[in-house]
């Protein structure tokens, strides 16, 4: 079967809403066992995860802040225990970004977006590597963003620490490819989920108007484009940035 995961486990990381969650269950009916992770509010990660499981899905569920080494290190070891080693790595976490202007933003903001989106690369992959290059396979994830691309205004923070997260990509991707892991980044464009709920319409209605495409992503749309990245169909594409976003960004 193309696209079969079976014999993989598989980590996604904040997968028990948004687009992890429909990562997380696209990669489990592909048939891996899939660790969905999240870092607040058990009562809803444990209703994802029973809808994880409704879905034929074999895993388990860890809470773990994937900015903290210790904590990485308890979840890599519960997978490992319950599921077998990792071999694919979808860092997905990510905190809220609100849009500032640069006098309104602070230190420890700006260093919030590192942490989430260099440190815990670093981080995630550190833990889980050397299992990769015993088994010759492996794939690391990294759910980016089109603001590298689209160069968004007023939101500087968030800008600049995916964009650091492009250039980690290029260079784990070029270290890592005599391993047989492959490294790449997927960088869906503005897809409304939970967390979006109180944007502005208008702000939406503006948006969706410069789609090419005619019509909003949907997290199905990343998960499908992580699908075939976790997938030996994939094998040979690494070190690439692949923008999930209907047109919007068509270079």
């Amino acid at each position: 079967m193309p696209f079969s995961l079976k014999n993989h486990v598989a980590l996604v990381t904040g997968s028990t809403k948004g687009l992890g969650k429909q990562i997380a269950i696209t990669l489990g009916k592909s048939g891996a066992k899939v660790c969905l992770n999240y870092a607040n509010n058990r009562e809803k990660a444990e209703a994802s995860f029973s809808e994880f499981l409704e879905a034929r899905c074999e895993g388990i569920l860890v809470r773990s802040d994937v900015t903290d080494f210790n904590q990485i290190q308890s979840m890599v070891r519960e997978v490992e225990e319950s599921l077998g080693e990792i071999d694919i790595l979808v860092v997905n976490a990510t905190p809220d970004q609100p849009q500032k202007p640069i006098e309104e933003y602070d230190l420890d903001f700006y260093q919030s977006m590192m942490d989430f989106f260099i440190k815990s690369p670093f981080l995630l992959t550190k833990a889980v590597v050397a299992g990769m290059k015993r088994k010759k396979w492996g794939r690391i994830i990294n759910i980016g963003s089109e603001v590298f691309q689209t160069c968004v205004p007023n939101f500087s923070a968030y800008v600049a620490a995916k964009g650091g997260q492009v250039g980690w990509t290029r260079s784990m991707a070029t270290e890592l490819a005599p391993f047989g892991i492959t490294v790449n980044i997927i960088a869906p464009a503005w897809i409304p989920v939970e967390r979006h709920e109180k944007d502005p319409q208008e702000m939406k209605d503006e948006y969706l108007a410069g789609i090419p495409a005619g019509r909003w992503g949907v997290p199905k749309d990343v998960a499908d484009a992580v699908l075939y990245f976790a997938s030996e169909e994939a094998s040979f594409v690494s070190g690439q940035t692949l923008c999930v976003n209907g047109a919007h960004t068509p270079w």
